[in-house]
């Protein structure tokens, strides 16, 4: 018999990347193809964009909540990103990897570092774009933003794309197929680590060491 789920805690991964490298597909694939994998909802001071939802996509809140929580000490990371805020809830990461799920956040290099200090079992991606020129492709691709916009963002890339070598694993999202493959070895392989092995495994390794 293996040990439950319940005992097992999950590991905590985070996600950076520059704006229009297809981190947030990414994301979104591997939480939908691997049962125990859930994504932070973050809270945010942006607006609501056509087609999210408060509570799925983010927990939409004004600055003056947002500044409360932070007093509490309620986030795990925050950082601000082109003039809006974003933070991590800590409780709710904290359960779901008491349950036995693993947790995936999606955040800037700023959040990412903030994770690592805080959590430093944490394990951490970085999604690089194929090239500058591929990335401003999807960015234009959007039809979301205005040509400043795109500017800031390329402009942003530089900074975040130069915080690459701090993460633990970094993937190129050049072919989508390719680096969902990638990006879900990661997760996968952190299941199987030594650690976690010796404690689901337990009953399994008594019974074939017993006489």
């Amino acid at each position: 018999m293996l040990c439950s789920r319940a005992m097992r805690k999950g590991t905590l991964f985070t996600v950076s990347a520059p704006s229009g490298a297809g981190k947030t597909r990414l994301v979104k694939a591997l939480v939908a193809q691997t049962p125990d994998l859930v994504l932070s909802v973050s809270h945010t001071t942006r607006p609501m964009r056509p087609g999210e939802e408060a509570g799925v996509d983010y927990h939409f809140v004004d600055p003056g909540q947002f500044d409360a929580l932070v007093r509490q000490g309620a986030f795990l990371e925050h950082a601000c990103v082109f003039g809006n805020r974003y933070g991590t809830a800590r409780s709710s990461v904290d359960a779901a990897l008491e349950t036995g799920n693993s947790v995936i956040l999606e955040i800037d290099w700023q959040g990412a570092a903030q994770v690592r200090q805080h959590a430093p079992e944490a394990v951490s991606l970085f999604i690089l774009p194929p090239s500058r020129a591929e990335l401003e492709r999807r960015l234009r691709d959007r039809g979301q933003d205005s040509e400043d916009v795109i500017a800031r963002r390329m402009a942003a890339a530089c900074d975040e794309i130069s915080h690459y070598a701090e993460a633990d694993f970094i993937v190129v999202n050049d072919d989508f197929s390719r680096a969902l493959a990638d990006a879900a070895s990661i997760i996968r392989s952190q299941g199987l680590h030594r650690a976690k092995q010796v404690m689901a495994l337990s009953d399994l390794v008594d019974s074939l060491l017993g006489d």
